[in-house]
């Protein structure tokens, strides 16, 4: 798919986060925003899921480790169609709604994980990998996106041990390193990094893409994962919290909270105008 054709559906999902969480008024935008550029890229131009395959196991899965961005997910599957009524979304973390504050593979088709507990999400994505490559014959790839924060986790890392020990070529993990995390920056809580060798070491093929939001870059990355054999790959993707609300960028604040009726015309104005 062309870039810009790339940028409209970003743009359209943006708007949409928005849209939810100040619907809602609570949810996740920051770091929504921020992973919107490479799991567009993700849904456009790379996996096979569309309307008609997202309820079966014949396409590529995506796990959304980090589940509390799950507004992100929500406004590209509506994007995609799978979510058939865009106006389904203003329902988001609205009693009865199937769109909950952390996404329900029981509820929703095209959400291949309930996620939400951090560190789980890669660890049952390893499990998919593990039985698409072994067990099914599947040849679909399984990817995943985790927070920079989330990988304070310990089970992150028995994930990417059992990947590496498995040669799951037919996974592809993300790492979101925005540097921010719900109480502050990640080097200030407790680093992570540098995850490039904590996952080399593990066995995994490793890719750092400078720029998270650059589509063309975003491409190439998955590209070479799907090309690297016999080992996972992980790509660690430098992003902006909150990209594309001028107030929301790099703002820590932003993490877990959602704008009032003032901010929210500041962040569509924002938005509709890239």
């Amino acid at each position: 798919m062309d870039i810009e054709s790339l940028r409209r559906h970003a743009k359209n999902i943006r708007i949409n986060i928005i849209r939810e969480v100040s619907n809602a008024k609570s949810g996740h935008p920051g770091g929504a925003l921020g992973a919107a550029d490479i799991v567009t890229v993700l849904y456009f131009d790379i996996m096979d899921i569309n309307k008609d395959n997202a309820a079966t196991l014949d396409r590529d899965r995506f796990v959304l480790s980090k589940g509390h961005a799950s507004p992100l997910l929500y406004a590209v599957l509506a994007e995609k169609g799978i979510i058939e009524d865009e106006k389904e979304l203003l329902t988001f973390r609205k009693l009865h709604s199937r769109l909950q504050g952390h996404p329900d593979m029981n509820k929703v088709p095209g959400v291949d994980m309930s996620t939400g507990s951090l560190g789980q999400g890669i660890s049952a994505a390893v499990g998919m990998a593990i039985a698409n490559k072994y067990l099914s014959k599947n040849d679909h790839r399984i990817y995943a996106l985790l927070g920079d924060g989330e990988c304070e986790e310990g089970q992150v890392w028995e994930a990417a041990m059992a990947a590496g020990h498995y040669k799951l070529d037919n996974l592809c993990a993300v790492v979101d390193q925005n540097g921010l995390q719900i109480d502050g920056r990640t080097e200030d809580v407790i680093s992570p990094a540098p995850f490039e060798e904590k996952f080399r070491a593990f066995g995994w093929n490793v890719i750092t893409l400078e720029d998270g939001h650059d589509y063309a870059a975003i491409e190439k990355a998955f590209e070479e994962a799907k090309a690297c054999k016999d080992k996972p790959t992980c790509i660690v993707a430098h992003t902006i919290k909150g990209k594309g609300v001028s107030y929301m960028e790099n703002a820590v604040e932003w993490h877990g909270k959602a704008p009032n009726a003032e901010l929210t015309a500041v962040a569509l104005k924002d938005l509709e105008g890239e």
